[in-house]
């Protein structure tokens, strides 16, 4: 088998698999081009007989998406500021410092990530109520901070792990204090690690749902991920809005991955080779 054959066929091999995982996207593209009664009662063939480009203008007052996606960024970004001011310092200073239980610590902090919102839903919920915190954005903004937390912790341990102490320290000899060191000098060097804790976590509460659910109750302070399912219910099917409305949320997501891409592959890999 020649080089260039070789080439080929992985490049052939390489578009299946793509087209593999963009049928569903289509099929959701198409599913919001067609008219509502091709979709509840008469339906047609695979492609929309008539194409309903509408549907994704008439879905903005069909419901009040625009305050849903409003609530879901600022749930996303307070979730994503909040993670990211805790676990910045306690990633820094496991990774700089020998202190004793360091090793129980950060196995706590993996085993942490093995909960999942789901099991952990009841009593989430019953502490909010204790809080008073039920249907508010702080609520969910808290709930998803603290799930994304431990996964940031351990990423940012081993871009810190990797840059070397010297580094830190020439920054000392020429004046800078800790705060000085890790702003102009370790943060810099482990941006992608940053960028990888940081997307990881604006996209987990971006999707999240099983909370949000529980806890929210006001069509006003839904995310956009709970009041996407609301366009099918036991008194009205409109699949054509609901595939249109899941169309817009992926459009922020994919618009964060494209701008952050470059980094995150060395942040995933970050600390895996000394």
């Amino acid at each position: 088998m020649n080089k260039r054959f070789r080439t080929a066929l992985l490049a052939g091999v390489g578009w299946l698999v793509a087209l593999f995982f963009l049928l569903p996207y289509v099929e959701m593209l198409l599913t919001a081009l067609k008219p509502e009664r091709e979709l509840t009662r008469s339906p047609g063939g695979y492609l929309p007989s008539h194409w309903q480009w509408s549907n994704f203008t008439d879905v903005w007052s069909a419901a009040p998406i625009l305050t849903n996606l409003r609530v879901s960024l600022i749930v996303a970004g307070g979730a994503t500021a909040l993670t990211l001011a805790c676990a910045l310092p306690a990633a820094y200073y496991a990774a700089r410092n020998r202190f004793q239980g360091r090793g129980a610590f950060l196995l706590l902090v993996l085993v942490t990530q093995m909960f999942a919102p789901t099991a952990l839903v009841i009593g989430v919920y019953r502490e909010m109520v204790a809080l008073n915190l039920t249907d508010t954005l702080e609520a969910l903004i808290l709930v998803n901070a603290a799930f994304n937390l431990p996964f940031c912790v351990w990423i940012l341990h081993g871009s810190f792990s990797a840059v070397p102490k010297e580094l830190e320290e020439a920054a000392f000899l020429d004046g800078a204090g800790r705060i000085g060191a890790l702003f102009r000098v370790t943060l810099p060097v482990s941006l992608p690690g940053v960028v990888t804790a940081v997307v990881y976590t604006f996209i987990t509460a971006w999707n999240e749902y099983i909370v949000a659910l529980t806890v929210s109750v006001s069509d006003n302070r839904k995310p956009l991920t709970v009041a996407v399912p609301s366009f099918v219910t036991q008194y009205q099917e409109h699949w054509q809005y609901l595939f249109a409305t899941s169309l817009i949320a992926i459009v922020p997501v994919v618009i964060l991955f494209a701008l952050v891409e470059r980094y995150l592959i060395g942040g995933l890999t970050a600390g895996s080779v000394k």
